[in-house]
């Protein structure tokens, strides 16, 4: 083989070799991809524009990496920068999930942005491994297209390789920051061992030393308390006690405070909105009558315990996604799964389906991705099964939470209208002006339901806050136009005002 300089120069990686690091590569940077999502999440929230940006950046570093990665292999001889290039992924891909964390809880300036360019980096990198190797592979002309070709699939599978074990095993099983610095060794070392194959050995052992030592230190800085209890599969989950209550708990989810229990008093509910439904389940029913409920979202399973509490024979079904939220309900929140109580890891959609036409007297959505609800369950064929499965009498009782314009909780309103007969809205007093916002806590039936005595049930339970109910004319004069949801079209993360604009 001769080098660019013309030179007779020791022979380079063969195809095998070249297959595995295009592979791992690729592979790697999927992997990347899909965990920034994670990392990302506790500080901007799980949105479709987040998730779309970080698919964006992605793309972009692909496009940039494969770009540059190929000007340099022909500036600069392959066989001496494929190692430093590797090297340099490793180290980029291995501080990620500490400065993710530094910036997100510091405040200190935009997180996506901030993120994102620790995602950009490494994953330009990485994607800049498959043009070096190219380069290296390409002894006789004749067969370039074969070379060019063989890679690009290599490389593609190993993307598909990527997004499996991490989507599938590796996110179920390993704390993401884990899988990072992980993947950052094995970058560090393969990056050592493929430098020394293409130059010197001894050169490489000792530089294999020095990146251990360097890696050792900068993963060890990498990896500081994240803050969870638990890394689940969709959360970094985390139990907090009420210094002012010795039995209250407060399940945290990515930084959101998701659900309260008082692990003595099952009838004590802290949270606003949870006193809302409570309120109207109260008001709904005669007093004392066992009810058979469905929930969408497990979260602290507070309500499911206040009914077989105030309600001795009610009968609850739970579909949560999310098998860790599970977990941390029984492991830190005292929660017990019998035949009354059962709680299925399952998208809430696909639960719904599962359940029996005029089965169920009570349907709780309380489900939530970030702050929003999920948008296939807002839809008005998402509602429409719902009143399938609620018997004659049954209500739906469903928490949202919106601010500024409001658009997405007028839309969810409007798309209740669309399929039930009668709707009611509780909200904190002002929550419906211009500038309000907040939780909104919305009821619909076929049947007619007393709006007048749900406000006063919540006001009797006292607490923070004035709750107000608006039903009938009032309440579709504040619905106005918004658009009805639907499988078809259900923008709520565009909809979604997450937080009073300053």
């Amino acid at each position: 083989m001769v080098a660019d300089s013309g030179t007779v120069s020791a022979p380079g990686i063969g195809p095998r070799a070249g297959a595995v690091l295009v592979f791992g590569s690729s592979a790697a940077v999927l992997v990347v991809e899909l965990v920034a999502l994670r990392l990302l999440a506790p500080y901007v929230g799980l949105t479709m524009e987040m998730n779309t940006m970080v698919i964006g950046i992605a793309l972009s570093a692909i496009a940039f990496g494969s770009w540059a990665g190929g000007r340099a292999a022909d500036v600069v001889a392959p066989r001496r920068a494929l190692g430093p290039l590797l090297l340099l992924s490793g180290l980029a891909v291995a501080v990620t999930p500490a400065l993710v964390r530094l910036v997100g809880e510091s405040g200190g300036g935009p997180a996506l942005l901030v993120g994102g360019a620790c995602l950009f980096v490494p994953a330009a990198l990485l994607t800049a491994v498959t043009p070096m190797v190219t380069k290296l592979l390409l002894v006789d002309l004749a067969v370039t297209g074969t070379v060019v070709g063989r890679l690009s699939g290599i490389g593609t599978a190993g993307g598909i390789a990527g997004t499996v074990l991490t989507g599938f095993v590796l996110i179920s099983i390993v704390p993401v920051s884990a899988i990072l610095i992980a993947l950052g060794l094995l970058l560090l070392v393969t990056g050592v061992l493929v430098d020394a194959s293409l130059r010197d050995w001894r050169r490489g052992r000792q530089a294999l030393v020095a990146s251990v030592v360097v890696g050792g230190s900068v993963t060890a800085s990498a990896v500081v308390p994240s803050g969870c209890d638990a890394e689940t599969r969709y959360h970094c989950a985390s139990v907090v006690e009420d210094p002012e209550r010795d039995s209250g708990r407060t399940l945290v989810l990515d930084g959101l405070r998701h659900s309260y229990v008082d692990l003595d008093d099952p009838e004590y509910l802290d949270f606003a909105y949870v006193r809302a439904i409570a309120s109207l389940i109260d008001t709904a029913y005669p007093e004392g009558e066992a009810l058979n409920a469905y929930h969408l979202g497990a979260g602290g399973l507070s309500i499911p315990h206040y009914l077989e509490a105030v309600r001795p024979g009610s009968t609850s079904v739970v579909s949560e996604i999310d098998p860790g939220v599970v977990e941390a309900d029984r492991r830190w929140l005292g929660a017990e799964t019998d035949e009354d109580l059962r709680v299925r890891v399952e998208d809430g959609r696909i639960g719904l389906r599962r359940i029996a036409t005029d089965s169920r007297d009570l349907v709780v959505g309380d489900a939530f991705g970030g702050i929003s609800v999920p948008w296939h369950l807002t839809t008005r064929e998402a509602l429409a099964d719902i009143d399938r499965v609620l018997r004659p009498e049954g209500a739906y009782v469903v928490n949202m939470i919106d601010h500024g314009e409001r658009a997405f909780v007028r839309a969810g309103v409007a798309t209740l209208l669309a399929e039930f007969d009668h709707v009611a809205v509780a909200a904190e007093r002002g929550a419906f002006d211009e500038t309000g916002g907040g939780n909104f806590v919305a009821s619909a039936s076929d049947r007619a339901f007393d709006a007048a005595a749900w406000a006063e049930r919540y006001a009797e339970r006292g607490g923070r806050g004035d709750w107000e109910v608006i039903e009938g004319a009032e309440l579709a004069e504040w619905v106005g136009d918004a658009q009805v949801l639907t499988d078809d079209f259900a923008p709520v993360d565009q909809l979604l005002t997450p937080y009073p604009r300053p």
